[in-house]
């Protein structure tokens, strides 16, 4: 037995309150290593003349990563408090784990030998809206979505899709434009638009904030962003906006008036300013996002910083109705700053969805007092890796999913953001190598997955493009130059999540089969499951799974006869099958 795998501490995602009666508990060892594993528990102050009153359950074994197994258990207490343990048998060894260490019996003078989790308070269940976990979201840079106001383009405005995408171009995408092609969002199946900064910004993209308060002009007035929010509301569309709150623009005012005033400006402490004279050249010598000189980032513990951001975040909440905010770079600000952000929004609507950007192990910002979700890049990098760059196999792929599945809570992951790429990345068809097939395979993997997933716009049509800005490209209207296989494939995967119970949320992902390039897994849910076979090779695969006896397979995708028995698939290269089982 490998001890020194053992890894379980409680409050975080190996031990936290699911809802308001349910605890989910978690332990990882070494993989392979054990042959089961038991949960040990009770209620620390129930004893009597025999000592403490204890239970054991056997624990579920719910996944393996590159080097560790997970094995999980739901419990709920009776009075909401417990002290727990794990008994472990590997082979002819058996050991009990606890706080304190190991030992060969369970001891049970002393409760204090155990894992605490002190009380169940309701107050600090993580709760994300409900109405996130069945949103599939769409991803709008306005400037490049449509142009519906010709009157309101930037000075030197090109004609729409007449050049290639450039740092600084300009070609008149504004709220009209989103508004005229509402419908089509509709029909696609969309419930949620994720806009990139709408304020007013010098750049294409108005990740340099000049006023935080105000709608950038080529994008249109106050008004018509109000008239875009009900319209959308009214087709089933949430609203996000993008904050920049960990830096601003170089024309944002207060930023200005440094530059003026130097040591003498009332702003000089809204900034993270080294020295003076400032300087922008070789380097700044003021902080900023990365070394970018036009983005001087913001002191957030500053008080008037403070309240002036979260005057923001509450005004575009409070006089818009906007249902969510996604953060930038929400990692470089203080928490502190963060949990102030989440009770002001949370005060105005309580359902509003907060999102941050983080590329990285989030499970700081993810304990209920800041954040909703993150950007689940994690599981966009093991899908890119596997399908479009073929760097690693269906077993590879298979850990790092399982790796992420065990990185966060259970109710954290089923509002995770879920994307394969964006207006930071290449557009996943060019990732593809322009294999179509590749990314069908994609949208197969994410619509399948627990979180709410997002559509980088014109992806859903085959558009291509490299880094930035070459991923920015003009949306395509015409309809000639459409991929309407494409855009019909990601309909239905749509439909399949809002219509199949569990195909995305409400299931527990297994993995049952992985060779070479092919992959079997199930969602399981509480009266069906559904299998997905994956085909991620340049070959055909058979993929063949014996069903449970009494239980059907019924072709998700194709509507072929239902199969009982072995069910048995010839898998095309980069093909895929979806069944529910029942």
């Amino acid at each position: 037995m490998n001890v020194e795998a053992l890894y379980h501490r409680p409050k975080n995602s190996f031990a936290y309150a699911y809802d308001e009666k349910t605890l989910h508990i978690r332990l990882r060892t070494k993989k392979g290593d054990m042959d089961s594993v038991s949960l040990i528990y009770g209620d620390p102050y129930n004893w009597n003349e025999d000592g403490w009153q204890t239970s054991k359950m056997a624990m579920e074994y719910s996944g393996s990563d590159e080097w560790f197994d997970y094995y999980f258990a739901a419990i709920q207490p009776e009075f909401r408090r417990l002290r727990y343990g794990f008994e472990l048998i590997s082979g002819d060894v058996k050991k009990v784990y606890t706080e304190r260490g190991l030992f060969d019996e369970a001891p049970f003078d002393d409760t204090a030998y155990y894992f605490c989790f002190p009380f169940l308070n309701s107050a600090d269940v993580f709760r994300a809206p409900s109405w996130v976990r069945d949103t599939v979201w769409y991803q709008i840079f306005p400037e490049r979505f449509a142009n519906g106001n010709l009157k309101n383009d930037p000075e030197g405005a090109l004609p729409w899709g007449s050049a290639d995408p450039e740092i600084n171009n300009f070609f008149g995408g504004d709220f009209e434009g989103v508004i005229e092609n509402i419908s089509y969002l509709k029909e696609l199946g969309i419930s949620g638009i994720y806009f990139t900064p709408i304020f007013k910004a010098k750049s294409n993209h108005k990740y340099d904030t000049i006023d935080y308060m105000e709608i950038d002009p080529q994008f249109g007035d106050k008004e018509t962003f109000r008239k875009l929010v009900k319209v959308c509301h009214e087709n089933g569309i949430k609203v996000m906006l993008d904050a920049v709150f960990n830096h601003s623009g170089y024309y944002f005012k207060p930023f200005q008036d440094v530059l003026e005033n130097e040591e003498q400006s009332a702003y000089k402490d809204w900034f993270h300013l080294r020295e003076y004279p400032i300087k922008t050249e070789p380097r700044p010598n003021y902080d900023t996002f990365a070394f970018e000189k036009s983005m001087p980032k913001l002191n957030t513990e500053n008080p008037e910083v403070r309240r002036y951001l979260l005057d923001v975040a509450r005004y575009w909440v409070e006089e818009f109705d906007i249902d969510g905010w996604r953060l930038d770079v929400a990692n470089e600000v203080d928490h502190a700053f963060w949990r102030e952000f989440r009770k002001t929004v949370k005060s105005v609507k309580p359902d509003t969805y907060i999102l941050g950007e983080i590329w990285h192990d989030s499970m700081p910002w993810l304990a209920g007092d800041q954040f909703d979700a993150v950007m689940n890049y994690p599981f966009t990098n093991a899908a890119l890796d596997f399908v479009a760059s073929e760097k690693i196999d269906a077993a590879a792929f298979a850990e790092k999913i399982m790796n992420v599945v065990h990185m966060y809570p259970e109710n954290v992951s089923e509002a995770a953001f879920n994307l394969l790429g964006s207006h930071d990345t290449q557009r996943v068809l060019t990732l593809c190598g322009d294999t179509k097939e590749k990314v069908k395979l994609l949208y197969v993997l994410m619509m399948s997955y627990s979180g709410t997933p997002c559509i980088y716009y014109g992806d859903e049509i085959s558009m291509t493009g490299g880094k930035d800005p070459g991923c920015r490209k003009c949306m395509e209207w015409v309809e000639e130059k459409q991929d309407l296989d494409m855009y019909r494939h990601v309909q239905k995967l749509i439909t399949l999540r809002k219509t199949v119970s569990g195909f995305g949320n409400g299931a527990t992902l297994k993995f049952l089969k992985t060779e070479d390039q092919t992959l079997l897994f199930e969602k399981v849910g509480d009266n069906t499951s559904v299998l997905i076979a994956i085909n991620a090779g340049e070959n055909s695969a058979l993929v063949s799974y014996s069903l449970d006896e009494n239980k059907n397979a019924y072709d998700l995708w194709n509507k072929t006869a239902p199969v009982s028995g072995t069910l048995k698939v010839e898998l095309p290269p980069f093909g895929f099958a979806l069944f529910e089982v029942k």
